[in-house]
């Protein structure tokens, strides 16, 4: 095969008939290889003119993503966060955002959201809070827990 950019329409005409008439499958006569070639040449010559007319597009327009809920209804519950992409409620955004290759920056940038928009529901996140802090997670090395103070006068 040759060089695509230097392939008249006559030329990549006669390759693509010569291609189709190579296919095992392909049974046809002398005059249905004559039809098919005319009917390319065409084809090629008039994807040539309207190639030729149309002006490239300087870079493909970004596609508007619409939220599957409004934000507002997307924070609704403390239980959940409801994601814009499907609707559907996670508690933690994270792992479904990286399924459809966003980070939460994309993710806010897309649906135009503020910085401040959480991406772990809050109930969770108390959750975790608590968790934490039994385990004794964020204290300083050798620093004992604080002592319950009893109520009981």
């Amino acid at each position: 095969m040759t060089d695509d950019s230097s392939l008249s329409s006559v030329e990549l005409a006669a390759e693509l008939t010569a291609a189709w008439l190579a296919n095992p499958n392909t049974r046809s006569t002398t005059e249905d290889a004559v039809a098919f070639l005319t009917s390319i040449h065409a084809a090629v010559a008039e994807l040539g003119k309207v190639a030729a007319v149309e002006p490239e597009p300087a870079a493909p327009a970004e596609q508007e993503h619409v939220p599957a809920v409004s934000v507002r209804k997307s924070l609704a519950s403390k239980e959940h966060i409801i994601s814009l992409i499907d609707g559907r409620p996670y508690r933690t955004l994270t792992r479904h955002l990286s399924t459809h290759g966003l980070t939460p920056d994309e993710y806010r940038a897309r649906y135009n959201l503020p910085k401040t928009y959480p991406m772990t529901a809050p109930a969770y996140s108390e959750q975790r809070r608590e968790m934490a802090k039994k385990l004794g997670l964020g204290r300083k090395p050798g620093q004992k827990a604080p002592a319950k103070r009893s109520t009981a006068k």
